[in-house]
């Protein structure tokens, strides 16, 4: 399998250190990705969310930042966005059609709100999409457990109709070729 692009959606400061569910797991699996993509030059887009003023995702505060940990390089492509798309007025469907982007690997949080958004959008203007199981989180909600929606998009809502969901380990080992 050939990969275009490492998108990574929304892992900044406040909603990292916030704990969504797995987070130690989900941030050695995205660091893993990002190594093995940087040394195969596959190309990464950090996507930052914008909540606005007041919000603990307000562009410029250190809970907006990205994670440190999984910290952008001075070369790599960051768009901001302000939807739950990472298409909806940004620069991403233009800056993927530009540079013949076509395999996207995507991961992130939340699972059921900007992953899951972006992944049925892009899945929408035909990109082939690839979910690393192990790369989305959340957190728990008054309905589900982060775990459990974590898992059911992973399983029941992206895997087989909207994306190629696989083990994080298969990915990493198709991006070594």
């Amino acid at each position: 399998m050939n990969y275009d692009v490492l998108l990574l959606v929304d892992m900044q400061t406040a909603l990292v250190e916030a704990k969504p569910y797995n987070k130690t797991a989900v941030i050695s699996n995205i660091s893993g990705l990002l190594q093995a993509c940087r040394e195969k030059k596959i190309p990464i887009i950090y996507v930052q969310h914008d909540g606005g003023i007041g919000d603990e995702l307000e562009s410029g505060t250190a809970g907006w930042a990205i994670y440190e940990e999984l910290a952008p390089l001075a070369e790599e492509k960051v768009i901001e966005k302000q939807y739950n798309s990472a298409f909806r007025e940004t620069e991403l469907k233009e800056y993927l059609q530009k540079n013949k982007m076509q395999s996207l690997i995507l991961c992130g949080m939340q699972s059921e709100y900007c992953v899951d958004t972006t992944c049925k959008v892009a899945f929408e203007y035909e990109y082939d999409i690839t979910i690393p199981q192990g790369t989305t989180t959340t957190f728990d909600s008054a309905f589900a457990s982060g775990k459990q929606l974590s898992e059911y998009y992973e399983n029941k809502i992206w895997r087989n109709r909207f994306a190629r969901v696989t083990k994080v380990e298969q990915v990493i080992a198709e991006i070594n070729g």
